[in-house]
């Protein structure tokens, strides 16, 4: 069964885009490989996102991981326009589901904080691997914003370092079978 994995890279200040969505920050980081991302371009079976991380991922300098992974996508969203290798779904739990039976035993990589953040508070969300970059933004949309929301402990899986990058990887302990929405 396939496994919901956030993945992301976050400032040091726990940022993942900036201000308006703002993502040319990414840009500018070190380009040395990570072994960590080698390791899982391998193992991702199908994609999952949000309206707001799939316009930027369909234009032309803005593909799924740089291009360098091909496989289904799936975007939740009611009022995107439709766009060739992406498939749209109006509701979260169809859309997870739809997604974990393209993945089969490999992972769904879970991109954007708000499907993340939905697919946590659903207890559909299983791993999250967080890249933290050097560079402090100051401001934009946070790696898990829930004004008054529970705290949720996750257990560590690997914590490891590829040039500038730590690489944070942990398992969302016990949470529910999942019940598709």
């Amino acid at each position: 069964m396939a496994k919901l994995l956030y993945h992301i890279t976050m400032s040091l200040d726990g940022f993942v885009a900036g201000p308006a969505d703002d993502m040319t920050w990414l840009a500018g980081l070190p380009a040395e490989p990570n072994p960590v991302v080698e390791r899982l371009l391998g193992g991702i079976g199908a994609v999952l996102m949000g309206h707001r991380t799939y316009a930027p991922a369909t234009t032309a300098e803005g593909r799924v991981y740089g291009g360098r992974w091909q496989g289904p996508i799936f975007v939740v969203t009611r009022d995107a326009a439709p766009s060739d290798g992406y498939t749209l779904v109006e509701r979260l739990g169809d859309a997870v589901a739809a997604a974990s039976a393209a993945a089969g035993d490999g992972y769904v990589a879970v991109l954007g904080a708000t499907t993340a953040r939905r697919c946590l508070e659903a207890g559909l969300l299983d791993e999250v691997l967080v890249h933290v970059a050097p560079i402090l933004l100051g401001d934009g949309v946070r790696l898990f914003d829930h004004p008054g929301g529970t705290r949720v402990r996750l257990d560590a899986v690997e914590l490891s370092h590829a040039g500038p990058i730590t690489n944070l990887w942990y398992r969302v302990p016990g949470h529910p079978t999942r019940a598709f929405l």
